[in-house]
């Protein structure tokens, strides 16, 4: 199955010292910026577009339960993950099931802007975080 890149989300401490960064000095637009308490998320999200180029801004909520929590204490700020873009997300994971490669079905979730995602196991992608998506909503 084709796979497009469509994201990097970067985990950040600070999302509006964050921001001011990527829309000054990169200057890249804001495109979306919302809250998201799901178990699992527990993020501030801000979207953005450097000419084409999209940015997910990933500022932790809660720093005792959120993932971004936990990848900043274990690995600080930075690049948390790089997402891909793929036809059929169902499709996909059966692709990777038959490949041996695992996913992180508790990551497993449709965002509000109706994009369907789900994780894959570092431990079977040499380590860095892949996201899988699609835009059925």
């Amino acid at each position: 199955m084709k796979k497009i890149f469509d994201h990097t989300g970067i985990a950040v401490r600070n999302i509006e010292e964050s921001i001011q960064f990527y829309t000054t000095v990169l200057e890249g637009e804001l495109i979306d910026r919302y809250r998201s308490e799901a178990e699992g998320v527990e993020s501030e999200i801000a979207i953005i577009d450097i000419d084409g180029d999209r940015f997910e801004l990933l500022m932790p909520t809660n720093n005792t339960t959120s993932p971004i929590a936990r990848f900043i204490k274990q690995k600080g700020k930075g690049v948390h993950h790089l997402a891909y873009r793929v036809d059929d997300l169902d499709k996909a994971i059966a692709e990777l099931g038959e490949q041996g490669i695992r996913t992180l079905e508790w990551s497993r979730r449709t965002n509000k802007h109706g994009r369907r995602l789900i994780y894959l196991n570092p431990a079977d992608t040499e380590g860095t975080i892949i996201e899988y998506c699609d835009y059925k909503g």
